[in-house]
């Protein structure tokens, strides 16, 4: 990721349109990975990526340079994506099937390397899915994107056990989760792999 000196912070924040430009490619593919991760899909995390940097463009002269930048934009990015999130999935069913997921990536290319990737991310998705969205943003802070307990609080602006907390329910519905994908089979063809937010099947 490249440095954003505080000039162009505030070259941008005045309304300088090429130094916002800067920090649009600076951090824009780093906000829709973290969107992604969070909302599952990739026109989901492209609608929360518009989101952000809309805020991030309204609202960087409040910037007061007391975290970084990038701290600050973690946190618009997850806060977005939750509510995003929250709001799809009162309007959705999240329920999906596995071998409907395999046949749309298929239908990406021929490459079997291509879509080992793709069936690996998938699986992944499907599994943080599993997760509220709280649980789903400090597991994806934590094991994807690396940051401490102390970042993590930090970014989110949660006490540290809160944190703790999180995870340890996130990982124990991961094992539930995991337990029921591999158990879950029906004349030797995936079943269900998703749960709904009520676990139910």
């Amino acid at each position: 990721m490249v440095n954003i000196s505080d000039e162009i912070i505030v070259n941008a924040a005045q309304g300088d349109q090429d130094a916002f430009e800067s920090i649009y490619r600076a951090f824009s593919k780093f906000v829709y990975n973290i969107a992604w991760r969070i909302v599952s899909t990739h026109e989901d995390a492209e609608e929360v990526t518009q989101e952000v940097f809309i805020t991030v463009y309204r609202k960087l002269n409040m910037f007061r340079f007391q975290s970084s930048l990038k701290t600050w934009v973690y946190r618009i990015t997850i806060n977005t994506a939750i509510s995003y999130s929250k709001k799809m999935s009162s309007t959705k069913n999240r329920t999906m099937e596995y071998n409907d997921q395999i046949h749309s990536v298929g239908a990406l290319g021929d490459a079997v390397q291509k879509i080992d990737k793709e069936q690996n991310e998938i699986f992944i998705s499907q599994l943080l899915d599993a997760l509220t969205p709280e649980q789903k943003t400090c597991m994806v802070l934590r094991n994807i994107e690396g940051l401490s307990y102390q970042e993590i609080a930090d970014t989110l602006q949660i006490n540290i056990n809160t944190v703790r907390s999180r995870l340890s329910r996130g990982r124990e519905a991961l094992l539930q989760f995991r337990k029921a994908a591999t158990d879950q089979t029906f004349n030797g063809e995936p079943r269900h792999f998703f749960l709904n937010r009520n676990g139910e099947k």
